[in-house]
């Protein structure tokens, strides 16, 4: 079978095809044929050792000094079942999505899941692409605002760079929880954002909601522009801010700012058990949320997906399709 290799950090060429034998299921295990896998942010750090502020020590340690300790990249693989052990979960021909969480190995044509894996049934009306992009951004909208700031129908929420994998998850889930909901994006994804269900939009490129002199109950930086000191003011008195792309500083100033304020700060990784996935799914068939994928690319095209991520403008989801 084929996999994309990462033997080095650096730009997407460094990404590079290898044949590798197809695994075999053990039992409880089945074999997915990928037909999807999605292309992350995250993904494009981890390939160039791009960590958040302050975690570059962390990240060496956690990824490999110098060099990938894991070699396949992609957390997140929509397929068929190929083959089943016993008593696997799944069964031949089954559609399923899987979140591999951090020993990653999506970028390859066949992975195998096991019993302790995250991982589903596909919905009938999801394509491939949509079911493996479908946790990433949707677990972390999720987390942050259901379970962590438990967010209250009616409350406001905003919605920092709205456009995103994991922004647009944040419109729909908060949508969903009941809130009104303010994205903030460029203008080019105005339209799309309000099409996700953000009651309003604001085209950073035009209004600074810094200086808007407004407030919201829940602010949420999905993208990487907001600290605690510099976004506090659109916060009401009891406001909560999530950091989901929070640099370390912020992970640890957060318990004393919310020991000493009346604010509360969420950051940190939003990790994906079995139990949210399911209630993801929940949503989903709720009509709640739906992954949006701008681009697919095939499987040869790993290093253009990579090169988009690195623009910094990818809008939505972005998944390779593997024929």
């Amino acid at each position: 079978m084929r996999v994309v290799t990462l033997d080095s950090y650096g730009p997407p060429e460094v990404l590079t095809f290898i044949e590798a034998p197809r695994p075999e299921p053990g039992p409880g295990q089945v074999l997915l044929r990928v037909r999807a896998a999605s292309v992350t942010s995250a993904d494009g750090r981890i390939r160039a050792a791009r960590f958040p502020p302050g975690f570059g020590l962390l990240g060496r340690l956690m990824f490999g000094w110098s060099r990938p300790r894991l070699r396949v990249l992609g957390v997140e693989v929509a397929g068929e079942v190929v083959a089943a052990g016993v008593d696997a979960r799944f069964d031949e021909g089954d559609r399923v999505l899987c979140y591999l969480q951090a020993a990653m190995g999506g970028y390859a044509e066949y992975v195998v899941v096991g019993a302790r894996d995250v991982a589903a049934r596909i919905p009938d009306d999801l394509s491939f692409a949509e079911a493996a992009t479908l946790s990433f951004g949707g677990v972390t909208a999720l987390r942050y605002l259901d379970e962590w700031t438990r967010v209250q129908p009616g409350e406001r929420v905003l919605v920092l760079g709205a456009s995103g994998a994991v922004g647009s998850a944040m419109v729909q889930i908060a949508r969903h929880l009941g809130a009104e909901v303010t994205g903030v994006c460029s203008a080019r994804n105005v339209g799309q954002v309000r099409a996700l269900g953000a009651h309003e939009v604001v085209d950073y490129g035009v209004s600074d909601v810094l200086a808007s002199g407004r407030t919201w109950d829940v602010v949420v930086d999905a993208v990487g522009v907001a600290t605690y000191r510099s976004h506090k003011g659109l916060l009401t008195e009891n406001g909560r801010i999530c950091l989901a792309v929070g640099g370390l500083w912020d992970l640890l100033s957060a318990p004393l700012i919310n020991a000493t304020t009346r604010h509360t700060v969420v950051a940190g990784d939003a990790s994906c058990k079995q139990v949210h996935l399911d209630r993801l799914l929940g949503i989903v068939a709720d009509g709640g949320y739906r992954p949006w994928v701008e681009r697919t690319y095939a499987f040869e095209e790993v290093a253009e997906a990579h090169r988009y991520v690195d623009t910094g403008h990818k809008r939505g989801n972005l998944a390779l399709e593997l024929a």
